[in-house]
């Protein structure tokens, strides 16, 4: 299956398979772009059909030198893009100070930040294989990115605000993946037509309130204050929740096919793009309501 996670889903994992063991029984072809309710217990959709790029690769067509993708494999680049994220953002809070003098010069970095890092986002995207410089350059003009925007939260709307919107993450993260591993979500070919829908109806929203605010001057359409900013950021989180619960599903099945080991480079960027997405619209709702005590 194919997740929406525009970095996961631009070619989809290599289809490759682990080599079977001495006198292993050898799996029987599959046909290709199909699904089968055992293959994947978690879709309840068993004439589903996910059409590939490429022809499934059988264990004696697998590539000479061919290492299978592990989930400790992903599990370290993930590691690295959150650390590189995190480590940027602790610079960037400590040398761009927002206070008054400052401000307009910790501001204007971080715009700056954030256009490179999308850049590099539509970079990876557009190239058939993972690029770990790529893919790090991104994290850490993200972590300046998040550093100014988490520093201005904590300074001038409530100190604390930022710890409680990383443990809220974290929170997010682990009851979603908590969920998935007890099925209570079930990733089928509906929820992720679901998600991709409200992602672009999302993100059209954020767009016309960006565009209001720029050109009225005012609040733009209400998303950033009251009763209707809180919901629209709960809504933002749940949809974050919902690609993480993508991206779980498309490691599981790239992991069973025995994808090759760069194309973890490819989940752990996935992965660091959903988590950098639930952070700032739990920072969006825990600043509004922290703003009105």
């Amino acid at each position: 299956m194919r997740t929406s996670n525009p970095i996961l889903s631009r070619r989809g994992f290599t289809r490759g398979a682990v080599l079977p063991a001495p006198g292993a029984r050898q799996p029987q072809p599959v046909a290709v772009g199909t699904t089968s309710h055992d293959d994947h217990p978690f879709d309840t959709h068993q004439s589903d059909t996910y059409p590939e790029d490429g022809d499934l690769l059988l264990p004696e067509d697998a590539p000479a030198g061919h290492v299978a993708m592990t989930l400790d494999d992903v599990l370290v680049r993930t590691a690295g893009t959150l650390g590189t994220v995190a480590l940027t953002a602790v610079l960037s809070w400590v040398l761009l100070p927002v206070d008054a003098t400052s401000i307009g010069r910790a501001y204007g970095i971080a715009v700056g930040a954030a256009l490179i890092a999308f850049v590099l986002v539509l970079v990876q995207t557009s190239r058939p294989g993972p690029a770990p410089a790529l893919i790090l350059g991104y994290a850490a003009f993200e972590g300046v990115f998040l550093g100014v925007v988490s520093s201005a939260a904590s300074t001038h709307i409530a100190p604390g605000v930022v710890v409680q919107a990383v443990l809220g993450t974290f929170a997010v993260s682990a009851g979603t993946l908590l969920a998935y591993r007890m099925r209570w979500i079930r990733v089928t070919r509906r929820f992720q037509g679901f998600v991709l829908a409200s992602a672009t109806g999302f993100l059209l929203l954020t767009a016309a309130d960006l565009l209001f605010s720029a050109f009225d001057s005012g609040n733009g359409l209400g998303f950033d204050s009251g009763g209707l900013g809180i919901a629209f950021g709960i809504a933002g989180i749940i949809l974050g929740a919902c690609f993480l619960a993508l991206d779980f599903r498309q490691i599981e099945d790239a992991i069973a096919d025995g994808a090759p080991r760069e194309e973890s480079w490819l989940a752990a960027f996935g992965l660091t793009l959903t988590l950098v997405w639930i952070y700032l619209e739990a920072l969006r709702v825990l600043s509004i309501l922290r703003g009105d005590d």
